[in-house]
C-alpha cells in the first residue's frame, strides 16, 4: 500500500481509536471531579496520534523515528493513566483492559513501523520519509 498521507498509517489509525475510548472513558460522571486526570489522560492520547504525525512531515525518516519514539511514550502515559483510574475507581477492569490493550496494540504497531525505518534507514536509501513510505 501506498501512504501519501498521516491518515493512511496504520500506527496513526490505531492511535485514534486509543484516543476515541479515552475520549469515551474520561466523558463519564466518575471522571467529573477528577479534572487534574482526565487532562492528562486525554492530552496523552492526543499525544500519540500528534506525534505520528509531527514525524510524518518533517521530511527525515531519523526525524520519524525519534517521533514515533514519542508517540510510543505517550501510549504507555496512557496506560499508566489506566491504572490511576482503575485504581481509584473511576473505571471498570473491563474499560481498563478494552483501552489497555488498545494501548498495547497501538505501542506494538509503533514498534513495528520503527523497526521498518529503521531497516530502511540502515539499508543506506536516502533519508527521507517520502522515498521510505513510497519505495
Amino acid at each position: 500500500m501506498k501512504i501519501t498521507k498521516f491518515e493512511d498509517l496504520e500506527c496513526w489509525q490505531e492511535a485514534r481509536r486509543l484516543m476515541n475510548l479515552v475520549f469515551s472513558l474520561i466523558s463519564s460522571k466518575s471522571f467529573a471531579r477528577h479534572f487534574r486526570l482526565a487532562d492528562q489522560f486525554q492530552g496523552a492520547a492526543i499525544s500519540v496520534m500528534n506525534n505520528i504525525v509531527e514525524g510524518f512531515d518533517s521530511g527525515s525518516t531519523l526525524e520519524f523515528i525519534k517521533f514515533l519514539g514519542y508517540a510510543r511514550r505517550s501510549a504507555s502515559e496512557v496506560q499508566t493513566c489506566l491504572y490511576v483510574a482503575l485504581d481509584n475507581q473511576l473505571c471498570s477492569k473491563s474499560q481498563f483492559e478494552t483501552v489497555y490493550q488498545q494501548a498495547e496494540k497501538t505501542r506494538k504497531v509503533i514498534d513495528g513501523f520503527r523497526r521498518y525505518l529503521r531497516s530502511y534507514q540502515q539499508a543506506k536509501r536516502p533519508p527521507t520519509v517520502k522515498t521510505a513510505l513510497t519505495g
